[in-house]
């Protein structure tokens, strides 16, 4: 992923910002004192995920599923892939797995929430929906130039989405968030329809950290540098989730990216373990992955 890449990570103030004020008030309303954390990465493709695999590896998915509880699945972004491919994938995977993928940019990118998108979700749903108990959070990523001027096409959006499925939003036009008039609408719509607010964590856009919560998941997608700052920006996160944790959170689902994706597997690791030790979860970890693979 290149969204938001900087020539000198070094140079940038990694600290997360404090919660929203608002935060603290969801978690406490929707507490269940049960924790489920999914983390992955963003794609299985051997190419993109050098070294990963050993070699020999017939089937790429069905070992990155025995080696990680979750997948951010970015290919459903380019086209709706049929019901008899998502059936490929729950089979090939195996029990407590889950998918998470990104609705096809017909219905984000082309067509831009418009009122003819239905039948794009429609289409989407009606074969995803063949990944049964594996499937995860759907999620929405709107394009960076989609703004508030469009804000009746999202209320209409979510309000018609199916609230058997669980959805979560990704904004990247700033003024979602630096206009709090706008903010606060936006809070609202998704709080009062239980979607979650992505968070985005990319070295070059540091605006969309916004922090609020607005339903009992924290959707991150993290953005590595492919430089030494990501293995301490991930602590920020574990000592951030430590405190949701004593809010209330129930749902943790974070998916690790990088410039260069080879990193992502040692990063995804070296955050399980932290997890792991910090929250009392027991995510199994890669078991080829050394600490001394780490390039930083």
């Amino acid at each position: 992923m290149q969204f938001g890449k900087v020539e000198y990570p070094d140079r940038v103030d990694f600290v997360l910002p404090e919660d929203h004020k608002d935060t603290s008030e969801v978690l406490k309303k929707l507490r269940k004192d049960e924790l489920s954390v999914y983390v992955g990465c963003a794609k299985w493709n051997k190419q993109d995920l050098k070294g990963f695999y050993p070699r020999g590896t017939k089937d790429e998915l069905e070992y990155y599923s025995r080696q990680f509880n979750s997948i951010e699945l970015n290919a459903t972004f380019y086209r709706i892939f049929p019901e008899d491919q998502f059936k490929k994938w729950y089979d090939k995977t195996p029990d407590g797995f889950k998918f998470f993928p990104k609705l096809v940019q017909n219905i984000s990118h082309l067509k831009r929430l418009n009122e003819d998108v239905q039948p794009y979700v429609d289409q989407y749903l009606s074969n995803a929906i063949h990944l049964k108990e594996k499937l995860g959070t759907i999620f929405l990523q709107m394009h960076g130039n989609f703004g508030p001027k469009n804000f009746d096409r999202v209320i209409r959006f979510i309000e018609k989405w199916p609230k058997e499925m669980r959805l979560a939003v990704e904004f990247r036009h700033t003024d979602w968030f630096n206009d709090q008039t706008v903010a606060n609408e936006l809070y609202n719509l998704l709080e009062n329809n239980n979607v979650a607010n992505i968070i985005t964590d990319t070295a070059g856009r540091r605006d969309l950290l916004h922090m609020r919560l607005t339903n009992d998941e924290a959707f991150v997608r993290y953005v590595g540098a492919n430089h030494e700052t990501d293995y301490t920006r991930l602590d920020e996160w574990i000592k951030r989730f430590v405190s949701w944790k004593d809010m209330g959170i129930n749902n943790i689902h974070f998916f690790v990216h990088q410039n260069i994706e080879k990193e992502s597997p040692l990063l995804s690791k070296y955050f399980i373990e932290g997890l792991n030790k910090q929250l009392g979860t027991k995510l199994r970890l890669p078991n080829h992955l050394s600490d001394e693979a780490k390039l930083f």
